[in-house]
């Protein structure tokens, strides 16, 4: 075969390129022209790529080895002269000791029993509630290598977890443990319910936690009496947090927006942060919905007695009752109804056990009948509307547990259920466009709670 060089080759093409332009009409020409400048592209493609041997003139060996293929047994014997290790998770389960944890977590390890009995840091695995998970690695004998769990470290409104570790040191019979805390991934709830029988029970059928059902009834209880003003059919929405790890629900957080309509009246409530780590809740309005005096310092209870002349319990004569009484069982929190100083704190004849709380102006109030203080209830301690200040009980000249609740004005008692002292708050004008931005917010939010849309709407932020 002929060998063609790339310069004489170009040349032809070059030739024939001419011959051809002087022919044909300007259409077939550029046409032509497009057709053979990309058959000089590939060609010059071609020209210098480098030449690769031909194979087929390439020397061929072959080799031949027998493999060797392991039988079953022998797999399964390999395996079995491994060290084996296994993850085990469980969730504790109430009235669980250590001994049931570990042994449902296929622990079988003296030692790592005696370490967490004896270990201050260790022991907290001990001090989980019912429902936590724990994870633990352990041999093939049973040897605990690594036990895991998350818990909160008791802040109400905890956005932080604390995880605790229980490790084997270096194989020997020794342990350690080491806590380290993590920030949660926080999530906006959205939840609606509609009162049929209590409002408890709303909110478990909306599996809304007791937790925010309770911050729910704070929210409102200077508009709405829980004990006494709902109505079937009453409803409400809540827009509230909720803090994760690892797609587990670790604590429910704060309420940032409700409304409860009851008996046909609507109340709105959000949450406004107005800086320096201080908040409070709002009316739609900007006006603050922390009135004076709650209607009641204790939830879901009902009125015994009333401020009105009576037949004494103990003496047995017709005397003016100068306060109310709330019946409730031994132990049910009372709260402060309003914010002020304790002026007295302790025994206190007929009382019983006697929290009087001095307010701004002349107005106190006074709980009796107390089965206890509530930690750091002192004379001279500040309080704030709504604080847990003691228990209800049965202390002095009670015949049953409740709490004995007096509202006074110059020290003149006066029918806590009548009178109103209100002291709405508003937002500074300079604070309104960050509020109304977000109420706005909530509103729309809202309306994704209303009949037609998701009942349950999770969203994370």
């Amino acid at each position: 075969m002929p060998t063609l060089n790339k310069t004489t080759h170009l040349a032809s093409v070059s030739a024939a390129v001419a011959k051809l332009f002087s022919r044909s009409n300007r259409k077939t020409r550029v046409i032509t022209f497009s057709a053979i400048f990309l058959t000089v592209c590939a060609f010059g493609a071609a020209g210098v790529a480098p030449l690769a041997p031909d194979a087929a003139n390439l020397p061929v060996k072959r080799i031949t080895e027998e493999l060797h293929i392991p039988t079953l047994e022998a797999q399964m014997q390999a395996m079995e002269e491994r060290d084996q290790q296994f993850i085990h998770e469980e969730k504790v389960q109430r009235g669980d000791t250590l001994a049931s944890l570990l042994q449902r977590l296929g622990v079988d390890d003296d030692a790592a029993n005696a370490f967490i009995k004896a270990d201050s840091t260790a022991r907290q695995v001990i001090q989980q509630k019912a429902g936590k998970t724990v994870r633990a690695q352990t041999n093939e004998d049973g040897e605990l290598q690594w036990l895991q769990t998350n818990f909160l470290d008791g802040r109400e409104n905890s956005s932080q977890v604390k995880s605790l570790t229980i490790s084997r040191i270096d194989g020997s019979d020794s342990f350690k443990a080491t806590t380290s805390t993590t920030a949660l991934e926080r999530r906006l709830e959205m939840h609606t319910g509609v009162i049929t029988s209590s409002l408890f029970a709303a909110t478990d059928a909306a599996q809304i936690p007791d937790a925010v059902a309770s911050q729910l009834v704070d929210m409102f209880s200077t508009n709405i009496d829980f004990r006494s003003d709902l109505r079937r059919g009453d409803h409400f929405e809540l827009v509230y947090e909720t803090f994760w790890e690892n797609g587990e629900m670790v604590s429910t957080g704060k309420v940032l927006a409700g409304e409860f309509t009851n008996a046909g009246r609507s109340y709105q409530s959000v949450w406004f942060d107005e800086g320096a780590g201080s908040g409070s809740y709002y009316g739609f309005d900007g006006k603050s919905m922390k009135k004076a005096f709650l209607k009641s310092p204790i939830a879901f209870t009902r009125i015994s007695s009333g401020f009105a002349m009576r037949l004494h319990p103990i003496s047995g004569q017709w005397k003016q009752h100068t306060g109310v009484d709330f019946a409730a069982p031994t132990g049910t929190p009372i709260r402060a109804s309003a914010d002020g100083v304790v002026d007295v704190a302790g025994p206190s004849g007929g009382y019983g056990n006697l929290v009087v709380l001095k307010h701004w102006g002349s107005y106190t109030t006074a709980y009796g009948h107390m089965s206890r203080f509530a930690p750091g209830i002192r004379k001279g301690v500040k309080v704030t509307q709504g604080d847990i200040i003691g228990y209800v009980g049965q202390t002095g000249w009670a015949t049953g547990p409740h709490l004995h609740y007096e509202f006074r004005v110059s020290n003149k008692a006066q029918d806590p259920m009548k009178i109103k002292v209100e002291q709405p708050q508003t937002l500074t004008a300079a604070d309104m466009p960050r509020f109304n931005s977000v109420v706005n917010d909530v509103r729309h939010r809202f309306t994704l709670l209303r009949p037609g849309s998701s009942a349950t709407t999770i969203a994370a932020r």
